[in-house]
């Protein structure tokens, strides 16, 4: 006769499998990463996903490993599935066996099969130095390749990240890195070996490097900080490109006027202010994620949402470079546009500035090509689209901020006195040696510009500062209406940073 208590060896040989991948690399290597000020990769997994929501895939695997070195699984954010990887610095320093990168691999099939979010928390060696060969078996990163554009991908460097593993970052649509992460193609001491040079790891690719390089997009403290910075990005984005964002359940922000913006945009075109100023005053509750703030400054990327619903905002912002276009500032957005336009985040564009940064230094950083960049993936945009131009735009630099017409705006805004053209009058008067009478000509057809523009509907219309926030709420409603079929990704995958 069958009995249940036949089952006890075997369970019991399981639960002792599972106890042993479940104590990573052992209570003095743990102990180690905690004396660090960093938390193992299991205490990540359990402080990124909802209390209790962890299911792992593949504890068993690596045999003698613990879990080969990466814990991964499924679990939810918010009430929402996503999949997670998290690599275990303490077990053999994070590195990828053959066990590891077929978990790898099955991990991000599941997040694309199941289309939901894929998380990689990074800190590891990259591939391990085993002798085995892998022979004809895929790697990961064709996997987590095919994810984008088609779940979001997001990654934490929250160590050391070399080699192999480091390569999800630059595949991510948003990478995080907290104050003790670095992440280089090769470690210092392969550095040293390779070309001779001695350096820290800080040196080689810590955050200074990172973030300035455009690889990294935000820094945080450390890793709690950076594990709640990614459930805040994701609360933007629907699960999958096949859904739509999310709209806010409990917005209490409703219609309302934005009076601070008559103090906080001077009249004078030559002062300058802080466009994040402008966004605390228009968004829902002054509520909103910069993404990327410590590169290309002189555009503002963010997050937010309008009457409860998730939009990408692409900013100049005048406090910097006067709001000029740079290199740095186009490839931000281009990313940043080619991500949101792939979820079907309404992308709103407030434009001021003089144009496209010139100069031989922002020539030999290629500003065409990052601006030419910028203006396709803007163009190519399926998402709805609003723009406002606040006091200027000149030139390419109104081009790649999607001023022009007949580019699939759902609405054009302007405040009255914005002025346009292919250069400022001073600019202008100067390039065609005009004499007073010419030059004044030009300034008086320079105050009257936005109003040109509108006798012509250039604009849709001119909007007092005041009727900002209600203007583009509208508009996005409005634009969501027009949702009559189900969501279904785009044909070109986000840019990669």
């Amino acid at each position: 006769m069958p009995n249940a208590r036949d089952w006890d060896d075997t369970l019991g040989d399981l639960d002792d499998r599972r106890q042993r991948a479940r104590r990573l690399g052992g209570p003095d290597r743990v102990a180690r990463q905690h004396d660090g000020g960093k938390l193992d990769a299991r205490e990540r997994v359990g402080l990124l996903l909802d209390p209790g929501s962890f299911s792992e895939l593949g504890t068993l695997a690596g045999g003698d490993v613990p879990a080969d070195a990466i814990v991964a699984g499924s679990g939810t954010i918010d009430g929402r599935p996503v999949m997670v990887g998290a690599e275990d610095f303490t077990t053999l320093g994070g590195s990828i066996g053959p066990a590891s990168n077929a978990k790898r691999y099955r991990t991000a099939e599941l997040a694309l099969r199941n289309k939901i979010p894929l998380v990689m928390l990074l800190e590891g060696a990259g591939f391990r130095t085993t002798g085995e060969t892998h022979g004809r078996s895929p790697t990961d990163l064709l996997m987590q390749s095919r994810c984008s554009g088609r779940v979001p991908v997001v990654s934490a460097v929250l160590g050391a990240s070399a080699g192999h593993g480091a390569l999800v970052a630059p595949i991510s649509d948003f990478c995080v890195m907290s104050q003790r992460g670095a992440i280089f193609t090769a470690g210092p001491p392969v550095v040293r070996e390779s070309t001779g040079e001695v350096v820290t790891k800080e040196d080689l690719g810590g955050p200074g490097v990172a973030l300035s390089s455009g690889l990294v997009h935000n820094l945080t403290a450390d890793d709690p900080d950076a594990l709640a910075l990614i459930r805040r990005y994701l609360s933007y984005f629907p699960s999958s490109a096949w859904s739509y964002p999310p709209t806010a359940a409990n917005s209490s922000d409703g219609p309302r006027l934005t009076p601070e913006l008559l103090e906080l945009v001077p009249r004078d075109h030559r002062r300058v202010y802080d466009m994040r100023d402008v966004l605390d005053a228009v968004v829902d509750e002054g509520d909103w994620l910069e993404v990327q703030p410590a590169f290309g400054q002189s555009v503002v990327c963010a997050l937010t949402r309008f009457g409860g619903q998730p939009a990408a905002v692409v900013a100049n912002n005048p406090s910097h470079l006067a709001g000029s276009v740079d290199a740095d500032g186009a490839d931000k957005a281009a990313h940043f546009i080619c991500v949101a336009d792939a979820f079907h985040l309404p992308l709103v564009f407030l434009a001021d500035n003089p144009g496209v940064l010139p100069g031989s230094q922002s020539e030999r950083k290629g500003v065409l090509r990052s601006g030419a960049r910028m203006f396709v993936a803007q163009t190519f945009a399926t998402s709805p689209k609003v723009h406002l131009t606040l006091r200027k735009a000149y030139g390419f630099g109104s081009v790649v901020m999607s001023l022009i017409g007949f580019d699939g705006q759902v609405a054009t805004y302007a405040f009255p006195g914005a002025t346009l053209g292919a250069m400022g009058a001073g600019a202008s008067s100067e390039a065609i040696r005009a004499d007073e009478e010419v030059a004044r000509a030009l300034r008086e057809a320079e105050a009257q510009a936005s109003y040109r523009s509108a006798s012509g509907l250039g604009f849709d219309e001119l909007i007092d500062p005041r009727e900002t926030r209600n203007a583009i709420v509208q508009a996005l409603a409005r634009a969501a209406a027009a949702r009559q079929a189900a969501a279904e990704p785009v044909l070109r995958p986000p840019i990669t940073p």
